[in-house]
């Protein structure tokens, strides 16, 4: 059985499937010899190159989900013309593989991302149509009115659509600044800035605190990550509508460890997992 090109390449954690069109177009992937185009469909049988190295599909690997807590003054790119740090710096190397983003967070903003070597649950996790909850705490110079928060969840005109918070709770604060949490289902460019800004309210500082069923987790300091339980990462499977994977979200059974483990892996001192 055949399947188009980006979709075997985004199964063998090479990107997502959006990512990987746009590498096909720029003609760095190869199929059979020839340089590959957008409509090509691969099978166990054909012959694939990235960048001049050969694409090895016989058993694809165990999904794996890091949760990192981003700090501010860090860009969601592997490359900067700026030079500034990147996420993807922090990261643990993957052998046979590459990191792929879930979504992204500004510059300015911080909380949980997530990374996968499995395209197709980035791809699902970040698609409109899977509907996948983002959760973030938000800080507001003063309150806000009642009146304005009621805006914020029945919709407000931005430049690109309609955009609205499926829920804006009270969480609080001490002197002029207020937190609220909001939580929306879609993940288009600085929306949660941009919808506080509309109605007149800047966002002072953002922290993403949930994405669909994974929280940031309380003990995890900014600059590092975890990896998350094979059982963790089924459900996000699950969420994003991949229920026919969960298989692969275990190790073998021959090499799965005994005892109980609550991380996927041995906790080292600062927080980290390996």
């Amino acid at each position: 059985m055949s399947e188009k090109l980006q979709k075997v390449l985004a199964r063998a954690g090479y990107g997502s499937r959006r990512e990987l069109e746009q590498w096909i177009t720029d003609g760095r992937v190869r199929l059979n010899g020839q340089t590959a185009t957008l409509g090509d469909r691969a099978g166990p049988e054909d012959r694939i190159q990235v960048d001049g190295r050969a694409v090895h599909l016989a058993e694809a690997p165990r999904i794996r989900v890091l949760a990192y807590y981003k700090p501010e003054g860090e860009v969601v790119s592997r490359r900067d013309p700026e030079g500034r740090p990147s996420v993807f710096d922090r990261l643990p190397r993957l052998p046979g593989g590459r990191w792929v983003a879930v979504g992204r967070l500004d510059l300015n903003s911080q909380g949980l991302l997530l990374f996968t070597n499995e395209g197709e649950l980035a791809s699902a996790l970040m698609h409109p149509s899977s509907e996948i909850e983002r959760e973030y705490a938000v800080r507001i110079f003063g309150a806000v009115p009642p009146a304005t928060l009621e805006e914020l969840t029945r919709g407000v005109e931005l430049e690109d659509g309609p955009a609205h918070f499926d829920s804006v709770t009270d969480a609080g604060g001490e002197g002029r600044n207020h937190w609220y949490r909001v939580v929306l289902r879609e993940g288009r460019n600085r929306e949660v800035r941009r919808l506080w800004e509309a109605v007149g309210h800047p966002v002072s500082r953002l922290l993403r605190v949930r994405y669909g069923p994974v929280q940031l987790p309380r003990w995890l300091q900014r600059g590092r990550w975890e990896e998350l339980t094979p059982e963790a990462v089924a459900e996000l499977l699950i969420a994003a509508g991949l229920e026919d994977r969960t298989d692969r979200a275990h190790p073998p059974k021959k090499t799965r460890a005994r005892g109980k483990a609550s991380t996927g892996g041995r906790r080292k001192k600062g927080g980290r997992y390996r």
